[in-house]
């Protein structure tokens, strides 16, 4: 796979992040979009709005865009590590697991782990794991490929280079995959190339997105991430699905998002992608 053959999607967490100050949906979100030149999209259950139960209205919409679903990423209040809630979370994935079936090839993304309550740290990685190796299941035998995201974001149990070393070491590769974030990478340990190198086996499809020198979000090329190298990583990836999701979450996003994520678009076929 070259440069050219890759397909760049758009993340919807630029919206999400706004919190209140977005008042608009899903199809604004299409729009926003589609006329930022994207090929696909990554919604979460926070952004799906009025498609959330209905998969080919969503289907039908996409398509008027000219759009393709990459991934349905969502999260959860238990964190994914409160063992009481593994039911409901195991649930939950089966819902947009169930959703994502609806369309080819699209996957599901299950955000990072996140310490929501005492005890020892280390004891909620077997939690999480328990959670996402049965997800995937869930996800195998509907024929939908499940994948995790760790973050950096307040509280992850997934930060720093030993979080994915231990939550590594006790997912089934088969089972469930990885979708790394170079922002968040970068934000946890500096070896982003290492890491991607390290795991490549799990990369289903790749999060791009930029920090400058202290860790704070940058507009995609004016960090410190060596989006060449990534790329080249992404290429000799046995599993990588060719897709390059860019998510932003830069201050320049906050104030414009859609021009924001138009002007990563630009900034990709640059690259020549």
């Amino acid at each position: 796979m070259n440069v050219k053959d890759l397909k760049v999607g758009c993340q919807t967490f630029t919206w999400e992040m706004l919190e209140d100050r977005f008042t608009g949906g899903p199809d604004d979100l299409l729009k926003a979009i589609s006329d930022g030149g994207y090929a696909g999209i990554e919604i979460t259950n926070t952004m799906i709005g009025h498609y959330g139960n209905k998969p080919k209205e969503f289907a039908a919409a996409l398509k008027a865009w000219g759009l393709t679903l990459v991934s349905f990423a969502f999260g959860s209040n238990s964190g994914f590590t409160l063992k009481e809630e593994i039911g409901a979370d195991l649930e939950t994935a089966k819902r947009w697991i169930d959703f994502a079936a609806a369309f080819p090839n699209a996957l599901v993304s299950m955000g990072s782990a996140t310490v929501v309550s005492d005890g020892p740290r280390e004891d909620k990685f077997a939690i999480a794991a328990d959670v996402y190796n049965n997800a995937g299941e869930i996800g195998r035998k509907a024929g939908v490929q499940v994948a995790v995201h760790p973050s950096s974001h307040h509280n992850t149990l997934l930060f720093d280079r030993a979080d994915y070393d231990a939550i590594f070491a006790l997912l089934d590769p088969d089972l469930v995959g990885w979708v790394p974030d170079t922002g968040h990478i970068l934000r946890g340990h500096k070896d982003m190339s290492d890491t991607l190198r390290t795991y490549r086996d799990r990369i289903r499809y790749i999060h791009l997105k930029d920090v400058d020198a202290n860790g704070s979000w940058a507009m995609l090329g004016k960090g410190v991430c060596d989006t060449p190298v990534v790329i080249e990583i992404a290429n000799t990836a046995p599993r990588f699905n060719g897709w390059l999701v860019l998510e932003e979450e830069s201050e320049t996003a906050a104030a414009d998002p859609a021009g924001a994520v138009k002007t990563n678009r630009q900034t990709m076929r640059s690259l020549g992608a």
